[in-house]
């Protein structure tokens, strides 16, 4: 069995703005050592906030944060030399080349020089060949690299990615995750907030959905599909239906395809789904059908529903 190691504790954590504005509520998390974790949630729902307190950018109003065993409070430094952020915004000193930008943050955070480490990094990144160009003379994408290089270059043990694929394209986005996966290889820690699904579903082993500064949920990312996910069953009709007959309204079926298909949503792990008794009923009707298929809900489904049920159970209990 394996043993889990807490690298990161947030504990009550909360941030009250003078506004009266609350972005973050009673937030508890452990991350493990060498997991990928995801945080999902809409714009405003605090992602940037709980980075941000971790990373000393802003101050808690209330809660703990522990970084390897280092309170994050009484023993500042020594937390925060152990994670690195690649913010959402492109940030970097336009007029210094990449190699200087790269080897001054490592200067930043007290790491002795290492060119070998270095170059090493920006290899790694597909930026060597870059190490003498000015940081404005570089492409969105390249620039973003940048920041990667920068975040990593005092070999931290958690890296924060914030939105890290905003904005890139494809291939810029396959490179990352593939770094993204190298890193975890070597032992660092990924937090990474994103608004593509995707990107949680490739990557992550744990996911965690926040809305309206509250973490409402943190699960495995395979158990919570198999758990919530629901299955779309779509069963292609012989002939066309103008409308769904009433000896079918008990399983709320829907017509799709200017009538050319019938789409039953059910749970999987329902000990009796429904499906059996549907087609023997539609058997019954005289209802054929040339082809069926079956859809598993992706994150992304999961994902808009608890967001949905979460603003819902907000709303009443106010």
């Amino acid at each position: 069995m394996t043993v889990m190691t807490p690298v990161l504790e947030i504990s009550g954590l909360g941030k009250t703005y003078k506004s009266g504005h609350v972005a973050l509520s009673a937030v508890d998390l452990t991350i493990n050592k060498g997991e990928i974790f995801a945080l999902l949630g809409p714009n405003g729902a605090g992602k940037t906030t709980l980075i941000s307190i971790v990373c000393g950018i802003v101050t808690a109003s209330s809660g703990t944060v522990t970084v390897a065993g280092h309170d994050h409070g009484r023993d500042y430094r020594a937390a925060r030399t152990m994670i690195g952020l690649v913010p959402q915004e492109l940030h970097t000193d336009a007029f210094e080349t990449v190699m200087a930008t790269v080897s001054f943050s490592r200067g930043l955070f007290g790491k002795p020089r290492d060119p070998a480490f270095i170059e090493q990094l920006l290899r790694d990144l597909s930026l060597w060949d870059k190490r003498g160009s000015k940081i404005m003379e570089l492409s969105g994408g390249m620039k973003r690299r940048v920041m990667i290089a920068k975040a990593l270059s005092h070999e931290p043990e958690i890296l924060f990615l914030d939105e890290p694929t905003a904005g890139v394209d494809v291939e810029l986005r396959r490179d990352m995750w593939n770094m993204v996966r190298s890193l975890r290889e070597r032992g660092v820690t990924i937090i990474l907030t994103t608004h593509y699904i995707e990107e949680a579903e490739e990557m992550a082993d744990r996911v965690g959905v926040i809305s309206k500064g509250r973490l409402i949920l943190v699960e495995e990312k395979n158990a919570l599909i198999k758990k919530m996910g629901r299955k779309t069953l779509t069963l292609n009709l012989a002939e066309p239906l103008g409308a769904v007959p009433e000896e079918l309204a008990q399983w709320k079926v829907e017509l799709a395809a200017e009538g050319h298909e019938l789409v039953y949503e059910f749970d999987s792990q329902a000990e009796a789904t429904g499906v059996p008794s549907l087609l023997r009923r539609m058997s019954d009707l005289g209802i054929q059908f040339k082809d069926l298929n079956t859809k598993q809900s992706s994150l992304e489904d999961i994902f808009v529903g608890l967001v949905h049920e979460s603003g819902a159970a907000q709303e009443q209990a106010a």
